[in-house]
């Protein structure tokens, strides 16, 4: 069998485009200063009434570390506001700062490019990664433009059943879309540096063949229109490096996917508008549905170590930000194209497996506080990576913050003290301490929420919008709803962050894998098991509060209700009926759900189709290793794709690092046929299916064998599979 993935170019290197002027982003030193600074009066302003108020009760050590915390925590806030206070003006008066209205590239050909498709993979579903990848294929073909992209699925995975099935399914896959020469995959011997580490690798040997790479997730689907017009842009702007588009969440059937996924198509156009008001041509890299200029990603954004010892030092696991800021460093353009439609994902649909891919994202952006001090970044690059710091930090600030305050009232009751307060120092407030805590307290509830109430504000000056969700009725319940359970589920994600940030600092670290992205719903087991201590720090403050300080219990409540409800409410939004109730109810609604595009309905069609096939021995234990050494076909894919890797040199040398090739190694395949896999540990098992000689006499002698000398495993594998 000719193997399909082979080290010779898919085509000739293409030439570097030369002739057009660099697009020059607008000036952004004055967009900068107007945004941040109104974030600052903002924070000023209340910090100063914030103090006022603490004035008056007398000030302390505790008050001035309360100040403290407030201000930071109010600054964070307020630059939420404004982005999407600016993001709302913007959409309203129309933003003529954004790359898609800065040139003129419909017309612009891309004859003479090649792009790179990657889908970097590491014990991923199979069947919704090739999904995904088949969606985008399609959907590429009708565009004409096919044969400039190639798609690559390099894969990580560890796990043989994850290895074997990759390597099935793609090869259905070419033989189903006639896909020879243009789909590719291939398997990396070990999984270093993990995704930047794959990414690297590929470039590293197919690089020079492509003009452009776009890097997919493993739940990632890309309109072929919308891959096309990215390379127009890149085309059209030859100063930037890199394009981010903007993936709309999709494909949600639990409740708490549903509500995160309509907070995510609601929300985000309002901040990114706004974020892209100051970032311009200095914008952000998330890793994935973006569009990558090849050669000067090759030469500025090979990563390095960090100094020091895990979980700091070593790899950097959050690397999408911090090659954004080597291509800037480099003077190449990092651009937003905000109001691209066609760029999908998926998220977790459930609260424990949303945790669990914050703690993968916590550590990473963590080690952005030493990133921050490299030498030669741009100020606008420090300002993303601390952002990406703070989004965890605040967690444990704003914890901190409620201690403290609970602190200053516990101290206070037990000082003997009387409650006397005095006059505010601000002169223009004749307030009393409650209401002069109201209004502090107001006003953070309008920082706080005004985005929300401005993206129903543009509904209605937006039909086609409000049309996209239901219309303003439907939006305004489910807006209500979003809100009411975002109350309930932040205290929750409070606990969490400020758990993964000390745990970090403590120096553990994260195993880093796939993601869990199904709506299987939540166990009550499961449930209690992972949310006790959560339940019962709720229970205890809110007791601690309600004998110490009553009338301080009530303003407590929303904080101390999703602590203590935190089992049920983890068990309900997991359920995918409650998901489709709602849908029923219209709440929730996106705009894919009202109208489907053609991508995200083939991906259901083929997830309905593959989850009602024939099952492949799934309830065999390593069936991957039985389909690998008995089905004849799948057994000569792998030999094929094992002996391609050896005319490799660098390949060749990792798998006589491995010990592929040694005597030792037919001996523990004798083992396997002699006692099953269960006598093997996985490392022995990858051993054996990295060795083709190997896995070639294994096919051989399990079929040639008389059954009775065969361990009683392969017995039952070679009746299933002579059925």
């Amino acid at each position: 069998m000719q193997p399909v993935l082979t080290e010779s170019a898919p085509r000739k290197p293409t030439p570097a485009h030369v002739g057009i002027v660099p697009v020059r982003p607008p000036k952004r030193g004055l967009r900068v200063f107007f945004f941040f600074s109104s974030a600052v009066v903002l924070t000023g302003a209340v910090s100063l009434l914030f103090a006022d108020l603490l004035w008056r009760t007398g000030w302390s050590a505790s008050r001035t570390v309360l100040l403290v915390l407030f201000v930071i925590l109010f600054l964070l806030a307020a630059i939420g506001c404004m982005q999407g206070l600016y993001g709302f003006v913007l959409r309203i008066l129309g933003d003529r700062h954004r790359i898609t209205l800065m040139t003129d590239y419909h017309e612009r050909s891309i004859a003479g490019t090649s792009t790179a498709l990657l889908f970097p993979i590491c014990n991923e579903d199979v069947v919704r990664v090739f999904g995904g990848l088949r969606a985008t294929y399609l959907s590429l073909a009708q565009t004409g433009e096919l044969h400039r992209f190639d798609f690559f699925i390099l894969s990580d995975s560890t796990e043989p059943n994850k290895w074997i099935e990759e390597e099935r399914r793609w090869i259905e896959l070419v033989r189903e879309l006639g896909a020879l020469g243009r789909v590719y995959y291939r398997r990396r011997l070990t999984n270093e540096d993990r995704k930047s580490g794959n990414i690297r690798d590929f470039l590293n040997v197919w690089g020079k063949r492509y003009r452009y790479f776009v890097v997919f997730d493993a739940d990632s689907v890309m309109r072929g229109e919308t891959l096309v017009t990215l390379v127009k842009l890149m085309e059209a702007n030859p100063a930037v490096g890199l394009i981010q588009t903007v993936p709309g969440v999709v494909n949600a059937s639990s409740l708490f996917g549903r509500i995160q996924q309509f907070a995510n198509r609601f929300y985000t156009p309002l901040f990114i508008t706004g974020l892209n008001f100051w970032a311009q041509g200095f914008a952000n890299y998330w890793g994935h549905n973006a569009i990558i200029r090849t050669e000067p990603f090759m030469q500025h954004c090979d990563l390095p170590r960090l100094p020091g010892r895990k979980p700091f030092g070593g790899q950097i696991l959050s690397h999408d930000f911090v090659e954004a800021a080597l291509l800037l460093r480099a003077n190449w353009q990092v651009w937003f194209a905000y109001d691209l439609e066609g760029s999908y994902e998926e998220a977790p649909q459930d609260m424990i497996a949303n945790a669990q891919r914050d703690r993968r994202w916590c550590q990473g952006n963590l080690q952005h506080a030493l990133v921050m001090f490299v030498r030669g970044l741009r100020g606008i690059s420090r300002l993303h990576l601390l952002f990406g710091v703070m989004g965890y930090l605040a967690s444990p600030l704003w914890l901190a913050f409620l201690l403290t305050f609970n602190w200053i009232r516990l101290s206070h009751k037990f000082s003997g003290l009387s409650d006397i307060t005095v006059r505010a120092f601000t002169p223009y407030l004749n307030l009393t301490a409650t209401q002069h805590a109201f209004v502090v307290f107001m006003i953070c509830m309008v920082v706080l929420l005004l985005p929300k109430c401005l993206a129903l504000v543009e509904l209605v000056f937006d039909t086609a919008r409000r049309r996209a969700f239901g219309g303003l009725r439907c939006a305004t319940a489910s807006v209500l709803l979003e809100t009411a359970f975002s109350a309930l589920h932040a205290p929750l994600q409070m606990l969490w962050h400020t758990s993964f940030v000390v745990t970090s600092l403590l120096g553990g670290s994260v195993r880093w894998g796939g993601q869990r992205r199904l709506a299987g719903g939540v166990t009550w087991r499961t449930a209690l098991r992972r949310h006790w201590w959560h339940m019962l720090i709720g229970l205890v403050w809110g007791g601690l509060i309600w004998w110490f300080d009553r009338p301080v219990f009530w303003w407590f409540t929303p904080v101390l209700a999703g602590m203590v409800l935190s089992v049920p409410l983890s068990v309900a939004v997991s359920n995918t009926r409650l998901g489709a109730h709602a849908r029923a109810l219209c709440l929730f609604l996106t705009p894919e759900e009202i109208s489907t595009p053609p991508e995200l309905a083939e991906l259901q069609m083929r997830m309905v189709v593959k989850q009602k096939e024939p099952g492949r021995e799934e309830s065999l234990p390593d069936a991957g290793l039985a389909e690998a050494v008995l089905d004849p076909y799948v057994n000569a894919v792998h030999v094929s794709l094992l002996r391609e890797k050896r005319l490799n040199p660098v390949y060749a040398a990792g798998l006589e690092k491995l010990g592929v090739g040694k005597p030792e190694i037919r001996a523990i395949a004798e083992r396997l046929l002699m006692r099953g896999p269960g006598a093997l540990s996985p490392q022995e098992k990858i051993l054996v299916l990295n060795d083709a000689d190997v896995m070639a006499w294994l096919h051989r002698q399990a079929w040639l064998r008389p059954t009775e000398t065969l361990a009683s495993w392969w017995q039952v594998a070679l009746q299933r599979y002579t059925r």
